[in-house]
């Protein structure tokens, strides 16, 4: 276990999720490896040109994040699990979901290769 490392996992996660990021296609092509695929809470697979095409159709929408563990799958890749929250407007329902994410160090910078968000069975 590399404590700087899951530091720096945990701090690339919560990059990601902040909406002006997620809207920015430089850094979105930065983050996210070329084989990047999700599997969306919603049930739906994306892959990195549909994330790319899709960046302004996001509305904008604070996401909390907690609960991070590391797990190591080799030197250069880890797993990364979490819980998130978002308030959805204007209904103000919370939405909770579990997430995970594999992170791969390319040369001297980290991508994500795998995204998957699962809806919690209790909601708040």
């Amino acid at each position: 276990m590399n404590t700087h490392a899951d530091e720096e996992l945990v701090r690339m996660e919560r990059v990601l999720l902040r909406p002006e990021i997620r809207h920015d296609e430089r850094r979105m092509r930065e983050l996210l490896a070329d084989e990047f695929v999700e599997f969306g809470s919603s049930g739906r697979v994306f892959n990195k040109a549909q994330i790319l095409a899709d960046l302004g159709a996001e509305a904008a929408a604070e996401v909390m994040a907690d609960k991070f563990q590391v797990q190591w799958l080799a030197e250069s890749a880890a797993l990364l699990t979490y819980h998130s929250s978002r308030r959805e407007e204007p209904s103000g329902k919370v939405d909770v979901a579990l997430r995970c994410s594999i992170w791969v160090l390319r040369d001297t910078r980290w991508q994500i290769v795998f995204h998957q968000g699962t809806r919690a069975a209790i909601q708040e």
